[in-house]
């Protein structure tokens, strides 16, 4: 596990759009494994702007997100797949049926997983997945538990992380409690992993993959099992470590 310390978000941001950029570059039909929430956004928007300078060319691309609330309709403001279109779909140039984001209104959710599970393989596995984490260490929608389920399956969503997801709702009643979500094998097959982390309440989650023990009860240390992951952090985060790497 290789760790970067950046200056801040931006520089994690751009650095983080630069490792895809030579994906991509290197292997035009690359398959990318994607994440929501405000982690990734920055370096969303610099892809875009590297796309409209010609820079990265999403044509042959495929992308599979990890994670989607359930039930949800694709047209809700506050689904995934819309918050992809606004941050990264409509601004390059990904062919549509290339962008994929589990079914959040899909019948049956345990289907849609399987079907998501099959599409990934069929399309040669993930060349690489973009990373965050939750405050209690969840990567994708995997929580904290006894247990953690291979393939990508219905999810009930922790007290935790409803609260914390409540700051994009009008109120914390708004927030879905289930999520259909990738699991930890289409994860950790990916070839090349690299996971954001910054802000104090995740110091944590840090200190944690930084300890070399690996639990289920912090989703994220499961990483450590995988030969090709990097941790981007800024430098106010890094300083409150207390575990070193």
């Amino acid at each position: 596990m290789k760790f970067v310390v950046c200056k801040d978000y931006d520089e994690m941001s751009q650095w983080a759009a630069e490792v895809v950029r030579k994906i991509v570059n290197e292997k035009p039909n690359a398959v990318l494994g994607l994440a929501t929430g405000s982690t990734p956004v920055g370096m969303y928007h610099r892809l875009a702007e590297l796309c409209k300078a010609g820079e990265i060319d999403f044509s042959e691309v495929k992308t599979f997100n990890l994670d989607e609330y359930y039930p949800i309709d694709p047209s809700n403001d506050q689904s995934y797949r819309y918050f992809m279109n606004q941050n990264l779909h409509n601004h390059i140039n990904i062919k549509p049926e290339n962008a994929h984001v589990p079914n959040g209104s899909a019948e049956d959710a345990n289907a849609e997983g399987k079907r998501y599970d099959k599409m990934i393989e069929e399309a040669g596995g993930l060349d690489f997945q973009f990373l965050g984490s939750g405050v209690n260490g969840h990567i994708g929608f995997n929580e904290p538990d006894d247990a953690l389920v291979a393939g990508t399956h219905l999810t009930a969503l922790t007290e935790n992380t409803i609260e914390v997801n409540s700051r994009f709702f009008e109120k914390k009643e708004d927030v879905p409690r289930h999520a259909i979500t990738m699991g930890m094998a289409p994860i950790l097959k990916a070839r090349k992993i690299l996971i954001m982390i910054s802000g104090v309440n995740k110091v944590p989650i840090l200190n944690a993959l930084a300890s070399g023990k690996i639990t289920t009860q912090i989703p994220a240390t499961m990483l450590q099992m995988h030969n090709d992951v990097t941790v981007v952090t800024d430098e106010a985060t890094a300083a409150l470590m207390t575990e070193s790497f």
